[in-house]
């Protein structure tokens, strides 16, 4: 194992309770499939370097998280689509809680093996096209609570167009009365803190 980076146990040890164990059995797969692998903090999150970024992984309040800086060429290079969770987390094998959500450690080090063959060949992401898309109108209950709360209102005003769409793609997709009434109060509270739809996860 390479010389692991004290940043790394520190941000484990200050990590929920649940995700101590997830996290150093992330840090060990990588590292037994990954020998030479490199260590660091980036954007205050431990990440695996080997010919540039490798692999990222982080810890919430209720789950964790884990994935490749270049996760569509690494499942591609596996013969899958994804793995099918990155829509649930950040990363690609969405909200992990016990070690029980991630592949198993032989399948986990071939995805690691991939992701590591990708940097070594010099292989670059392919950026993502970005599409113009129209505003989305303001619901009106949305509106009307926006009315209700300064902050909430200035958070909103100063949002950016996919960061509104964010909230109103979520409050909209609901398909129960109550599930929008709750929606629309998280979002009011949320942007009264000043926060995004997926500030968790940035």
């Amino acid at each position: 194992m390479a010389t692991p980076d004290p940043r790394v146990d520190a941000y484990i040890a200050k990590s929920a309770e649940f995700a101590r164990p997830i996290l150093r059995h992330l840090r060990a797969v990588v590292h037994q499939a990954c020998p030479e692998v490199e260590e660091t903090i980036k954007w205050g999150m431990p990440h695996f370097m080997h010919h540039g970024m490798l692999a990222g992984m982080s810890a919430f309040k209720a789950h964790a998280a884990f994935g490749f800086w270049k996760g569509r060429l690494v499942a591609e290079a596996m013969g899958v689509k994804g793995t099918g969770k990155s829509e649930e987390a950040m990363w690609d094998f969405g909200r992990v809680t016990s070690i029980r959500d991630l592949p198993p450690k032989r399948e986990l080090m071939r995805w690691v093996k991939a992701a590591m063959r990708l940097n070594e060949a010099g292989v670059k992401r392919t950026p993502k096209v970005r599409t113009f898309r129209q505003p989305l109108p303001v619901p009106g209950d949305l509106a009307r609570a926006l009315k209700r709360s300064a902050k909430a209102r200035a958070t909103w005003a100063a949002s950016s167009p996919s960061h509104r769409r964010e909230y109103i793609e979520w409050i909209t997709e609901a398909k129960r009365a109550a599930t929008r009434e709750r929606r629309l109060a998280t979002t009011l509270a949320w942007l009264a803190e000043g926060k995004g739809r997926n500030w968790k996860y940035r």
